[in-house]
């Protein structure tokens, strides 16, 4: 079995004295994982640094088999993404979304999405707001969507205030008012319709805490697990550099 594609890595850990197992979202194949022979050489290892992105050719005997990774570097992001706190955060909170995905299984948005974040992961006032997209995206893939583009109650599509946490489904305004203490916030961000405009400190707390809701809801809680200690710091870091690029 033989292979080629390309991908960011998410991940890399040692095997044996001098390989590398490397964990990579691929375009064609999903999030697939491979043995990198010699990987933890001194000159393999800037190459098989999460964020970089990558060329593949993978082989194995069996298509069930973890198999072997020829890789070449197509852009490195490596260095650029650990100068940035929010980058570092952001980075291991996606791939530990992306860890949920089954392995091999092709997810082409999702590996865009995360093409899209490796670029701006170091901009402190673009990247949250492009992180809590892809949270969306990710539920969406896992098939609990939110639908933010009509009132589930009246149909409208303006003025687009809040989400139901049981529907998961936009609520207007108006007619969210005898409920607000049952609904979660949408940020205008996030509302179909609205400006360009940079998101505040409070649209991208409400704009995690909607995607957090859910994903532990739908995603942790369903397995077992625990919301990742990353993307608390991810969430406090986002809002105390909002509060800093606003004020």
């Amino acid at each position: 079995m033989e292979w080629a594609d390309e991908g960011t890595i998410i991940g890399a850990k040692g095997h044996g004295e001098s390989a590398v197992i490397l964990e990579v979202m691929t375009r064609h194949h999903g999030r697939h994982l491979g043995l990198v022979r010699g990987g933890r050489s001194q000159k393999a290892q800037p190459l098989l640094q999460p964020g970089n992105r990558v060329s593949l050719t993978w082989r194995a005997r069996l298509d069930e088999h973890l198999g072997e990774y020829k890789v070449e570097l197509l852009a490195s992001h490596a260095a650029r993404l650990m100068a940035a706190p929010v980058a570092l955060y952001g980075l291991a909170t996606v791939a530990g979304l992306l860890r949920l995905l089954p392995e091999r299984d092709p997810h082409p948005a999702l590996h865009e999405g995360l093409a899209v974040l490796i670029e701006h992961f170091d901009d402190a006032d673009l990247a949250p707001a492009l992180i809590v997209r892809f949270e969306l995206a990710m539920l969406s893939e896992l098939g609990f969507g939110l639908d933010l583009t009509r009132c589930a109650a009246t149909g409208s599509t303006d003025d687009l205030s809040h989400v139901s946490p049981k529907s998961g489904k936009a609520v207007s305004r108006p007619a969210a008012q005898p409920y607000l203490d049952r609904l979660l916030a949408l940020p205008a961000f996030l509302a179909e319709g609205q400006g360009a405009r940079p998101p505040s400190a409070a649209d991208l707390l409400a704009g995690f805490a909607l995607t957090g809701f859910f994903l532990r809801r739908h995603v942790y809680e369903a397995r077992g697990l625990r919301e990742p200690p990353e993307r608390a710091r991810l969430v406090e870091l986002a809002g105390r550099g909002a509060d800093s690029s606003t004020g």
